[in-house]
């Protein structure tokens, strides 16, 4: 499972002014002019062959129509992301935690899109070409809004503005679809986890992606507990609170034999939303995304707890 711990000292970027944060909004018209990209360096054409060291980043470039060149982890963005599909012929530089620094020289990519993750070794890559950097997960950040500006951002350097404007028009469509579906399903809250083995989760809260699209879409999250800045926390199974109205909500990938394990657990079986049938599994949805995941979400959501979307794309589990 992807797992970045915190790093101390990073700071927050201006969020965009409202841009999909109330939940009730307008849909927003997409204004490149309103967001100051001064700070980048000068390219004398829009960019076409950029390398991505984060998911999130590559998802968005995927959405834009302008695939990197080159991934980290690309072996396992079926596992982890899944939508969009990762296209034939971007290269894998292996871990993001030591990209082959050799093989992307080698590329000659036109910019590297990297996070403050990465601020390590942000020297070496920028012997390479210009690192271009993007923070969405931050201390007291909200991801969807800086996933949307990371967008904005990526749409202009590629110019690929059109195709940057399509998509947060059919951000604003698929929230408001979700949230008039869903209202009758809002006085239900919901545990988001991943299912870490069999007496832990990971449980998803302030400061995560998943947060953020619930408030859009008007649903609330079960788990009102502390969590890091990635907006996550690992609890024992035992520190879920029994609320009898709450519904679990895990995503793949699930560890082998876990939920087998879990059903012999008697912590497990004594939770109210096991008891009453109320666990949902979705498919993978990338936990450190952007607005693609955040989409891809929504709609998993959507179809899980709609009555009329019929079933998700995964199964319920037991």
């Amino acid at each position: 499972m992807p797992d970045r711990p915190p790093i101390a000292g990073l700071s927050r970027r201006t969020l965009l002014g409202g841009l999909l944060a109330a939940p009730l909004a307008a849909p927003p018209a997409f204004a490149p002019a309103g967001f100051a990209v001064a700070a980048e360096p000068h390219f004398p054409a829009p960019l076409r062959r950029l390398a991505a060291l984060d998911y999130g980043l590559a998802e968005t470039l995927i959405a834009l129509g302008q695939p990197p060149v080159a991934l980290v982890g690309a072996q396992d963005w079926h596992r982890w992301v899944a939508e969009p599909p990762l296209p034939p012929g971007v290269v894998n530089l292996g871990s993001s935690r030591e990209p082959n620094l050799e093989l992307l020289q080698q590329l000659r990519p036109e910019a590297i899109l990297s996070t403050p993750y990465l601020a390590g070794i942000a020297h070496r890559l920028e012997q390479i070409a210009p690192v271009l950097t993007f923070p969405i997960y931050v201390p007291g950040g909200r991801p969807l809004a800086l996933a949307i500006e990371a967008l904005e951002r990526l749409a202009i350097l590629t110019g690929r503005e059109d195709a940057g404007a399509a998509v947060l028009k059919q951000a604003e469509a698929t929230f408001a679809a979700v949230r008039a579906r869903l209202r009758p399903q809002r006085d239900r809250p919901l545990y988001l986890v991943s299912i870490m083995d069999s007496r832990h989760v990971r449980v998803y809260g302030a400061g995560s992606l998943f947060q953020d699209v619930l408030e859009r879409i008007g649903l609330a999250n079960a788990y009102q507990g502390p969590t890091n800045f990635w907006g996550f926390t690992t609890l024992g199974i035992e520190a879920l609170a029994p609320d009898p109205r709450a519904r679990l909500v895990t995503f793949d990938p699930v560890p082998a034999g876990a939920m087998q394990a879990l059903a012999r657990n008697p912590l497990w079986t004594s939770q109210p939303f096991v008891k009453s049938g109320q666990v949902l599994g979705l498919p993978a949805v990338l936990m450190f995304g952007a607005v693609p995941s955040a989409l891809r979400f929504a709609r998993l959501l959507d179809a899980a707890l709609a009555p009329e979307s019929g079933a998700p794309e995964g199964s319920s589990h037991g």
